[in-house]
């Protein structure tokens, strides 16, 4: 079984570059404190790279 990954919006998305905003929201992550599970793929990781500094990840 594939690892899932916790996802959650811990910091906002205004004065963000457009780019990290559409990968937040390619995350499925559309408010502060939403949460999402997502698998554990290399572009799953690529995109968590891009925003990590806006949200905080788990293991499942």
């Amino acid at each position: 079984m594939s690892k899932q990954l916790e996802i959650t919006l811990t910091r906002s998305v205004i004065g963000q570059s457009e780019g990290q905003r559409q990968t937040v929201q390619s995350l499925g992550l559309k408010k502060i404190r939403q949460s999402v599970v997502r698998e554990d793929t290399p572009a799953t990781r690529g995109m968590l790279d891009k925003v990590s500094h806006l949200v905080t990840v788990k293991e499942v």
